[in-house]
């Protein structure tokens, strides 16, 4: 009997140390072109905008700074036109966001049921949205035009007198609102019904076992379904609200926002520092202030929602 010596167990190869090193950077060079725009566009810029702020800085003269500290925001709380910008901002912001969504929701809700031509008006509504922003503005100034407006015109069958809607404070602001609610609320409404699409038919059918009728399974089951994607087309109502401009901008074309600053948001009015009285260094700070308040905004949202939930998940 002979013994033979056990065959020597295989080695893999060992991988050259370039291609171990590729294998450890590719990822990041996969990922590289967003944070390089990313830096570029937006970080960038960012930073800049918190440095000029900083500075008295003037459009004919841009690369002439003098230090001024906190002094351009100290000079935004003792601005009068700024606390009306604020004040214009909120109250466009609720007259424009609550509707909007409210009326997305229930559109959501009738295109989830069985119609005809579901497929063309889920098109149709994305036309508003998908038209100019200046165009739809200028068609709405027309039609709420004081001496010839349609809206006049249908107010006057019912008795009531023209209103002077770009004049008036409250109704310059639900004119603004009406174009924003207008463009927003068939994209919202999609985001909504994409939403109620990914909720399990099993909850409805269970539901409708025990008993539930149509508006107990809406607010029982649908409702808590779409918390994510409601709590998602807040935010994103918010800030677009904190952000407002073209709308105001080109609803009288004027910067001020109408003759007593009635309909002039923070956008507007960093416009009109940066670009009408040529102060960039005031208009970098209200850009700041917006940032922080988009940021606050967002905060208190979040943190309502977690609260909520936490809440809910106790019970």
């Amino acid at each position: 009997m002979t013994l033979t010596a056990p065959a020597k167990a295989a080695t893999a190869p060992r991988q050259p140390a370039l291609r171990r090193a590729w294998q450890a950077v590719s990822p990041y060079t996969y990922v590289a072109p967003f944070f390089t725009l990313f830096a570029a566009f937006g970080l960038f810029p960012l930073i800049y905008t918190a440095y000029v702020s900083l500075h008295r800085v003037e459009l004919q003269d841009p690369g002439s700074m003098e230090w001024r500290g906190l002094g351009n925001y100290t000079a935004l709380l003792g601005d009068e036109f700024f606390w009306t910008a604020l004040r214009n901002t909120f109250t466009i912001g609720l007259l424009s966001t609550v509707p909007q969504l409210v009326m997305a929701l229930a559109l959501a809700h009738l295109l989830n049921h069985r119609l005809r031509g579901r497929t063309f008006l889920r098109t149709a509504m994305l036309l508003p949205y998908a038209t100019s922003v200046a165009a739809a503005t200028l068609v709405f100034a027309q039609l709420f035009g004081r001496d010839f407006g349609l809206f006049n015109y249908v107010l006057g069958l019912v008795g009531v007198g023209p209103v002077d809607w770009q004049s008036g404070t409250l109704s310059s602001q639900i004119a603004v609102s009406t174009i924003v609610v207008w463009r927003w609320t068939g994209y919202n409404a999609l985001i909504y019904l994409a939403g109620m699409q990914s909720i399990p038919s099993e909850l409805y059918e269970a539901a409708e076992m025990d008993g539930a009728s149509r508006w107990r399974q809406f607010f029982h089951v649908t409702l808590p379904g779409l918390r994510p994607t409601i709590l998602f087309t807040v935010v994103v109502s918010t800030i677009g609200a904190t952000q407002l401009f073209g709308e105001p901008l080109l609803f009288e074309g004027s910067m001020s926002g109408g003759i007593s600053h009635q309909y002039q948001t923070l956008g507007l009015y960093m416009y009109e520092q940066g670009w009408g009285f040529f102060h960039l260094g005031r208009a970098a700070a209200i850009a700041w202030v917006m940032f922080l308040l988009i940021l606050v905004l967002v905060g208190a949202n979040a943190l309502i929602a977690r609260r909520r939930s936490r809440k809910e998940a106790g019970r």
